[in-house]
């Protein structure tokens, strides 16, 4: 680069880049910069490639005809995908390096609204016009719903309210915002893929808050669609102070959190004895005072890195009779001594009456360990006599009959509480959170020797 750089020059060059990123490494930014002119200063802060993180970058084989036609960008609210999008439109409407070897002649771009389209894609904040520097910034004709570049390309606007718009019109390719959110999803997809038919490679970029919707899932199992993922968190620095404290204080681990904040897809297993509506239902922002309180252990059969779980479960019961799951505490890849400690620290935690441990696999040794860790901590034994589901379907009736509550988001236990089905979990993972919880559980709801110890406020 130097000072003769016209303005208007389209990328830094793959050597400034690598340059570049190794001054920021060492420290050496300020010196990097202070020799370059405005124009080239001004090319540099609107280099994408060394702006944008790595899950908003084309994925490998963008203008090569590598085997992918669709681009899922799926992240939480605020994680950067409408950058992500407008800047993809932009590499590829000025065919930027790494974007694009030519302009399109045609894209699409498609929103849950015509409204949508405009505020967001293109007027909004990280929208299209935002993205492209003044001289490069194509010209918007709102009435007629039409971006054209001066070098030729054009991008039309359509809302996925009306599929049939789309037939006809042919493109190179397409930007489809939010596509978890629209009412016609099918339909407007379908209208789209037929309309994908000029270039070499037409592809399509799908930017959109993860839902279980049938079309998101039949993209996700597509072997042509390159998925990248992002958590609001990786979004911080461009977002409002104590943002993302005050949303992870209120719907983190919950499945609206997961879903809007962590760019999960959270979705019910056919035949679970539990719903993600039966848990959401039954959730509490904080602990009510319990009469009575227990820590259940479900110990693994081994120890090491292909060991189970240890499941490790708190959990109290209210003067009402109500169930109230305190605290999750399981880990994994733990010796014996590991888990006898978390558990009994568990225990003095929340002042517990009794420690609950399954003894089918280690006998007489899992009061033992636990015994060694604190003596003075009181054993109860249980031992199974029934299969899993067997156990675990009178506690999930509880659920059902309102009769159980959890104090606060278990993510990790209620994935396995809704994906257990009569075969076991849908991913062929021991249920071993499960199984301490309904050990617990039972000791308070179901068992019939329900002792009647102090009261304690948490």
């Amino acid at each position: 680069m130097s000072a003769a750089t016209p303005p208007g020059w389209p990328l830094v060059d793959q050597d400034f880049r690598r340059k570049f990123l190794a001054a920021v490494r060492a420290g050496r930014f300020e010196a990097l910069v202070a020799g370059l002119s405005l124009a080239e200063l001004e090319s540099l802060a609107h280099d994408w490639c060394l702006a944008g993180r790595a899950d908003q970058l084309p994925p490998a084989g963008a203008t090569d005809g590598a085997p992918w036609t669709t681009w899922l960008v799926m992240g939480g609210r605020g994680a950067g995908k409408t950058r992500t999008g407008a800047e993809w439109v932009r590499g590829l409407a000025l065919a930027l390096p790494g974007f694009a070897e030519k302009p399109p002649r045609r894209i699409a771009l498609i929103g849950e609204t015509y409204e949508e389209v405009r505020n967001v894609m293109i007027e909004g904040v990280s929208g299209l016009l935002s993205v492209h520097r003044r001289h490069e910034r194509p010209t918007w004709e709102p009435s007629r719903r039409l971006l054209t570049w001066k070098n030729g390309t054009i991008a039309q606007v359509f809302s996925a309210e009306q599929p049939d718009s789309l037939r006809g019109p042919q493109f190179e390719a397409a930007w489809c915002d939010e596509l978890a959110k629209w009412r016609q999803s099918e339909a407007t997809w379908d209208m789209l893929q037929f309309g994908l038919r000029l270039g070499r490679f037409p592809r399509q970029l799908v930017t959109t808050t993860p839902r279980p919707t049938a079309l998101v899932k039949r993209l996700l199992k597509d072997p042509r669609t390159a998925v990248t993922r992002a958590a609001t968190a990786a979004n911080a620095a461009h977002l409002a102070p104590g943002f993302l404290d005050a949303v992870q204080a209120r719907y983190g681990g919950t499945r609206l959190g997961r879903q809007e904040i962590d760019g999960e897809i959270i979705e019910d297993v056919a035949g679970a004895l539990w719903t993600r509506d039966m848990i959401e239902a039954a959730r509490l922002a904080e602990a009510p005072s319990c009469r009575k309180i227990v820590v259940a252990v479900d110990p693994p059969a081994s120890s090491g890195r292909r060991a189970d779980a240890c499941g490790i479960i708190a959990a109290g019961m209210t003067a009402d009779g109500m169930v109230i799951v305190l605290a999750d505490a399981s880990l994994k890849e733990v010796r014996p001594a590991q888990w006898a400690a978390a558990a009994v620290a568990l225990y003095h935690r929340y002042e517990a009456d009794a420690l609950v441990a399954e003894v089918n696999q280690g006998g007489e040794m899992v009061a033992a360990v636990i015994g060694k860790a604190d003596a003075s901590v009181p054993v109860r034994s249980v031992r199974a006599t029934r299969g899993k589901y067997l156990r675990a379907a009178p506690v999930a009736q509880l659920y059902e009959q309102g009769r159980v509550r959890h104090a606060g988001a278990f993510p990790a236990l209620e994935d396995e509480m809704c994906a257990f089905t009569a075969d076991g979990t849908s991913d062929g993972h021991s249920p071993d959170r499960l199984d301490a919880l309904v050990w617990a559980i039972s000791a308070l709801a179901l068992a019939t020797d329900a002792a009647e110890p102090r009261m304690r406020r948490l």
